[in-house]
């Protein structure tokens, strides 16, 4: 029983230095959407689409930093009301004029969700529609995407678009800084920052030869040539990781893609308690695993051997006497912690939730099992009143 713990206390301890010198180095913080200064005299044309379900508590702030960013080119916003019953449309209506942008702002009442589409894709695709119909003769050089919830720093179109610019990328993206306030928000949300670079390392997916791809569909700036060459978002159009499936398609046909972090830019959505963090967890995960039950053991298995077995060999190893494996498991521990510690700083928690890593996994674990069983029962998906099949 002894060489069966202290052989998967090994394991445990390979993967860790495995995950920290072979992949990407997902843990480090390097890539970050920095400031600098655009070449060309005259920016290009950018159309914002805002997918917007019952929004109204959010857009005072969300919509108000969109109207005044600090951009000299040619800047619309095209805000889709996914049939809002909380008075979206006239609250988005009301803050376009409170800081005298009515003319920024076009405000699109949605048309009935058709089969075979998510509600969001569904939205940005009428706004994309209504661009293309309203810009005939002269239609944008990109298209922001961009959610309901999002307060954009004052210079974030302009730091996406010459980033894009200076750089010849398709697709610019950042994971936009969540909150992180409420106790539940500390515990939970660095690690759904820190499980995303760890699945998509994002030095991966800024490497045009790597074919990892992802994007953070609170910020996302894509050319429209690009759009079209995949076949625009019609080609994503079931997808409920919209932000990744996006990613994905430019990428794998020849485009050039960066996805980094913001300070900055922040998201509004309140996580205040575990069942909220919980549901958004739970409403995707499964998806994420392509709705298999395989894939689902094999990451229950591998959430266990990565993340719980380090502090159960520090217990197992203490009480039975056995300092080889309680050592083992204790620096496993220590590695886990410091390749957590970096996103840890950026929320400004305390340094001692690094070492919380293994309990917050077990959470994660129980969200992804949840996530399942609601597809099972066909509740998976589930958001704003809508669920969605696989």
């Amino acid at each position: 029983m002894l060489a069966i713990v202290l052989g998967l206390m090994v394991l445990s301890l390979i993967i860790w230095l495995g995950l920290l010198s072979l992949r990407g180095q997902f843990w480090r913080l390097d890539q970050q959407l920095e400031v600098i200064q655009p070449q060309r005299e005259s920016l290009p044309s950018v159309c914002a689409v805002i997918p917007a379900r019952n929004e109204a508590d959010v857009l005072p702030m969300s919509l108000r930093s969109l109207l005044l960013q600090d951009y000299d080119g040619n800047f619309n916003i095209f805000l889709v009301d996914d049939r809002s019953t909380d008075g979206t449309a006239a609250c988005a209506e009301g803050v376009a004029h409170a800081v005298d942008r009515p003319q920024q702002l076009q405000i699109i009442s949605g048309e009935p969700l058709p089969s075979g589409w998510s509600g969001k894709l569904w939205a940005v695709q009428q706004g994309i529609r209504y661009v293309e119909t309203l810009h005939v003769t002269s239609l944008p050089e990109y298209f922001l995407l961009t959610d309901a919830d999002i307060e954009h720093d004052v210079n974030n179109l302009r730091r996406l678009v010459t980033k894009a610019e200076q750089e010849n990328l398709d697709l610019v993206s950042v994971m936009v800084r969540l909150r992180c306030d409420s106790r539940w928000e500390k515990f939970l949300i660095p690690a759904f920052v820190f499980f995303f670079q760890k699945l998509y390392p994002f030095r991966w997916v800024n490497h045009p030869k790597n074919p990892t791809a992802a994007a953070a569909g609170g910020s996302i700036l894509i050319r429209r040539t690009a759009l079209e060459r995949i076949g625009g978002i019609a080609a994503i159009r079931q997808a409920l990781i919209d932000d990744c499936a996006l990613a994905n398609a430019v990428k794998s046909n020849q485009g050039r893609i960066w996805l980094g972090l913001s300070s900055l830019t922040r998201s509004l959505r309140p996580y205040n308690s575990l069942e909220t963090i919980w549901n958004m967890v739970a409403r995707t995960a499964y998806t994420q695993l392509n709705y298999s039950p395989v894939l689902l053991l094999g990451t229950v298995v591998a959430m266990t051997l990565i993340y719980l077995m380090p502090p159960l060999g520090v217990i197992i190893g203490v009480i039975l006497g056995n300092w080889t494996i309680a050592i083992i498991g204790l620096v496993t521990w220590l590695l886990m912690a410091l390749a957590y510690l970096p996103i840890i700083r950026f929320y400004q928690c305390s340094p001692l939730l690094a070492f919380s890593l293994p309990a917050i996994a077990l959470l994660y674990t129980l969200m992804t099992i949840d996530s399942a069983i609601r597809h099972w029962q066909g509740r998976g998906g589930a958001w704003k009143g809508r669920v969605y099949p696989s």
